[in-house]
């Protein structure tokens, strides 16, 4: 389950970085974190258990950071 973070960590840096060369800068920024959180999460060796549990803690921030964000913040014209 540790590689799974590792994994998930890479294809957050190849987000950020395809974001970055879109000059999307908070975007990417936003992944570069992930990747560093991911990556260093990968190497601590929790108990699967762990890694389940915080997989669903950061699903359901994201999900309600995104709600939060398109329901709030975005300027969608009616």
């Amino acid at each position: 389950m540790a590689r799974m973070f590792r994994v998930l960590g890479f294809w957050c840096l190849v987000i950020a970085l395809m974001a970055f060369a879109g000059h999307m800068t908070e975007f990417s920024l936003l992944f570069f974190f992930q990747a560093v959180a991911f990556f260093f999460l990968g190497y601590l060796n929790f108990t699967e258990r762990t890694y389940i549990l915080m997989f669903w803690a950061y699903m359901i921030l994201t999900f309600l950071g995104f709600s939060y964000w398109t329901i709030f913040e975005m300027d969608v014209p009616f």
